[in-house]
């Protein structure tokens, strides 16, 4: 009798630890992990639109332009971004002119809109400003290109005092003191084999500031050149993976290596032409761009004029051609943009992998990635990877406030030395 009830009991226990089993391999809420985090973005070129189009964030109609605004950013849980001061090095009107007048135009969002936005200047204050039940989006900045200095190291000072926490030291071109990777090539161009030793003044001043020292952008010799003598953590804002995508502006995977010694952290751009995977994909791009001359022939000249006038109607007249050229453009798919943080996640490990969108600097973003509102669907993609609730978090933006904790800690340190 006792060996019969076993037996029968023997079907409910195997269903129990099936069922146990389910419930333990089931996969993790992403909607509840995406609005527990603290996402971090840390490169928007929004506020070029501030500036030229007098472009104000609570513009956020169904129907408004643009990759960022504020109903944008509450749809995506987007909980810091880091506002890019990028400074056309073909402008005559002076760098560090232009840099302020951008700087400014932050600091008027977060006056205009107190109840939504709130500048930032350290990683507790980023963190303030996702507590409580009135969550507003923590204001940060970084300058694009240290040709925004002048050659100045005063500058590079007064700029941190503004509120400025990261500066890539170049942008596409070489300025005085550090080679660029968009010139790279260029024999016209003088190079300085990476850093010269004004440019490694500036990145310790950076370090003793506090200032994140941002590689993206930088040429190879740089990197290398800056990894050897930065004392704390860098980032790179807005990079991705040169193992995928074959372009100068991602980085290698020796490069992900030495991130992962450095203790930093590589920010994913979203830019199609540097995240897609498809070998034809600029072949695809150029027999679109062919096909309509009259487009590019457009698009050529209104940039020119942008760059003498800076007035909102000709960014009108250029959006609108953009427009026309992004409907038509061919977009890779969102699973290129989450191979590259995959990849990055398992060459420099998931503790130095972020995003850096590049939102309203680029034209064309991954499918299905079209606002900061999407943002969650790259939560959605690392959930169907296997990536677990802690490692989407770091990805989020808890690696971003590691390292910016990191380069607070260096800066203090530096200056008790001192």
């Amino acid at each position: 009798m006792l060996i019969k009830s076993l037996l029968l009991l023997f079907p409910l226990i195997a269903c129990a630890v099936v069922a146990a089993q389910s419930k333990h391999s089931k996969k993790p809420d992403a909607k509840a992990i995406h609005n527990s985090a603290i996402v971090i973005d840390t490169h928007a070129d929004t506020p070029g639109r501030f500036v030229d189009e007098n472009f104000d964030l609570a513009t956020d109609t169904p129907t408004s332009e643009g990759h960022f605004d504020f109903g944008k950013v509450q749809q995506g849980n987007l909980g810091a971004e880091f506002f890019s001061i990028w400074v056309d090095p073909k402008i005559t009107t002076g760098y560090t002119r232009r840099a302020l007048d951008m700087i400014d135009s932050v600091y008027e969002q977060a006056r205009l809109n107190p109840d939504r936005m709130v500048m930032a200047y350290s990683a507790e204050d980023i963190v303030k400003a996702r507590s409580g039940p009135h969550k507003r989006l923590a204001a940060l900045m970084g300058v694009e290109g240290g040709h925004a200095i002048e050659n100045d190291i005063r500058v590079l000072r007064d700029f941190y005092r503004l509120g400025v926490r990261y500066m890539t030291l170049t942008w596409m071109n070489t300025n005085e003191w550090a080679d660029g990777s968009g010139d790279v090539n260029d024999d016209k161009i003088q190079h300085h084999n990476g850093l010269t030793d004004f440019g490694k003044q500036i990145v310790a001043e950076m370090n003793r500031l506090g200032m994140m020292v941002d590689i993206s952008h930088v040429s190879d010799k740089t990197f290398e050149d800056v990894i050897a003598i930065t004392k704390a953590p860098v980032i790179a804002s807005h990079s991705s993976a040169r193992a995928l995508t074959d372009h100068y502006r991602n980085m290698t995977d020796d490069m992900l290596r030495e991130m992962t010694k450095n203790g930093g952290v590589v920010q994913v751009n979203f830019n199609c032409g540097f995240i897609a995977r498809d070998p034809d994909y600029t072949k695809k791009v150029k027999a679109f761009q062919d096909a309509h001359p009259e487009l590019m022939k457009q698009q050529d000249e209104l940039q020119k004029q942008l760059e003498a006038d800076h007035s909102p109607e000709t960014h009108a007249k250029l959006d609108a051609v953009n427009e026309q050229l992004k409907a038509g453009n061919p977009r890779p798919p969102l699973s290129d943009l989450i191979d590259h943080i995959d990849h990055i996640a398992k060459v420099a490990g998931v503790d130095h992998v972020g995003l850096g969108s590049d939102f309203d600097g680029i034209q064309c973003t991954p499918q299905g990635i079209d606002s900061v509102a999407d943002l969650p669907k790259i939560t959605e993609a690392l959930v169907e990877r296997g990536y677990d609730e802690q490692q989407i978090q770091k990805i989020l933006g808890g690696n971003l406030l590691r390292v910016f904790r990191e380069v607070e800690r260096v800066s203090r340190e530096m200056n008790l030395a001192k």
